[in-house]
């Protein structure tokens, strides 16, 4: 009994306040509509517009956390974010949710609010009739229209006036205040795919920052290979072919300078590994001559006939240009090893924030990725950064390969 007359307060509590935000809200209807209005006017409206959907955002916050308080449920961070461009207000999820927001809670606060009003004036209605004796004349006090003269009616009075504020409080103001609080948390928050679409554009914003960091890590690593540890490689190369011709000349122990010259053959060795290494993390051409000159290079060195077509690419990441450049290499690589091809096009162009790449060939197509095409290495160099890979080569050719890389900065 003390959980249903303490559920019964809470819920009756809860209707209260939301009946006195329903005519508080009524009355912020027609405003926002006169601040929309001052917008055709253009000057203070443009200012004021974005400034009183915050006002109404807060006013909004501010019920969804006690309709959430109510229900026991968190409220999510990504309800109603505020919006400062005047002109993404009509395309924001917050303004909508807000213009749908308040005409319904208007009306379903005012109308559970007053069954809220019933149960609470129903005891004091009761206290009334027992006190219809105190009433002046011409004061009298009245049980549905009828007037309250005498103990019988009085009594009647509050057993009807107690008995309506029982079955209000045990079975309507609890389904009523859910109703009314379910129905602000519904529309007020987003969907689990308005949450996912936001987490998108988030690591749609974010990842361009993700890939300029890599980037620079791999000029970094790259930097440090070649001017650390390939210099010091080079140097104790030549410390070695200089004791390998001093012990040779001296004509000294024979087994001494068969373990430098195969120490010194071992260094040059690693030397050529690591120089392999620098440029499968980052072709120093790139940092020289920038991706379309590392292609327009690369193109010249092809032993089939290759056209470069390579628009005003404007600023990558870094990561985007050495995906790219590895892109280009491997496909023309493909086509000049393995498709008999006569001629090769590569084309690069920018569209927004897309970088496409497409490599085409005239070869005899029929490419096989299961059996080592080099497309597989493309695919997944491509996936790391969100890319896109198309391969078109049917049998007899021609074969083209294309690419889309994500590159917004």
């Amino acid at each position: 009994m003390k959980d249903l007359w303490e559920r019964a307060w809470r819920s009756d509590a809860y209707l209260l306040v939301a009946l006195v935000s329903a005519m508080a809200t009524l009355v912020l209807l027609p405003l926002t509509l006169a601040v929309a209005v001052t917008v055709a006017a253009g000057g203070i409206g443009l200012l004021l517009l974005p400034r009183w959907f915050r006002v109404l955002g807060a006013w909004a916050r501010a019920h969804l956390a006690h309709a959430a308080s109510y229900l026991g449920v968190a409220v999510p961070e990504a309800a109603l974010a505020p919006v400062d461009d005047v002109r993404s207000l009509p395309r924001s999820r917050t303004t909508r949710r807000l213009l749908t927001w308040m005409p319904l809670f208007t009306l379903s606060g005012l109308g559970t609010g007053l069954v809220a009003v019933v149960a609470t004036a129903s005891p004091l209605a009761a206290a009334r009739s027992l006190l219809w004796w105190l009433f002046p004349e011409g004061w009298e006090a009245t049980l549905y229209g009828l007037p309250v003269d005498g103990w019988g009616t009085a009594l009647a009075g509050v057993v009807i006036h107690l008995g309506v504020a029982y079955v209000l409080a045990r079975w309507a103001l609890p389904p009523l205040a859910r109703l009314h609080a379910r129905l602000s948390v519904r529309l007020l928050t987003p969907s689990e795919a308005e949450v996912l679409a936001a987490r998108v554009d988030e690591l749609s914003r974010t990842r361009a920052g993700v890939v300029d960091a890599h980037g620079a890590e791999l000029r970094r690593i790259e930097r440090d290979l070649h001017d650390g540890t390939q210099a010091r490689l080079v140097a104790i190369a030549m410390q070695l072919g200089v004791a390998r011709e001093a012990v040779e000349a001296a004509e000294a122990d024979p087994a001494v300078a068969t373990l430098l010259r195969d120490a010194h053959r071992g260094t040059e060795e690693a030397m050529a590994e690591l120089r392999e290494v620098i440029r499968g993390i980052y072709p120093p051409i790139l940092a020289d001559r920038g991706l379309a000159g590392a292609l327009a290079a690369l193109v010249a060195r092809t032993t089939v006939p290759t056209r470069l077509d390579a628009d005003d690419l404007g600023r990558l990441p870094v990561a985007v240009e050495t995906a790219a450049y590895y892109v280009v290499t491997e496909a023309v690589a493909n086509a000049a090893r393995h498709s008999g091809a006569e001629s090769i096009t590569v084309r690069l162009t920018r569209d927004g924030h897309t970088l496409r790449v497409t490599v085409r060939d005239d070869g005899s197509g029929g490419v096989d990725e299961t059996r080592g095409s080099g497309v597989s290495g493309i695919r997944h160099r491509v996936a790391a950064l969100d890319g896109r890979v198309r391969v078109d080569s049917p049998a007899g050719g021609p074969t083209e390969v294309g690419v889309e890389l994500p590159c917004a900065s």
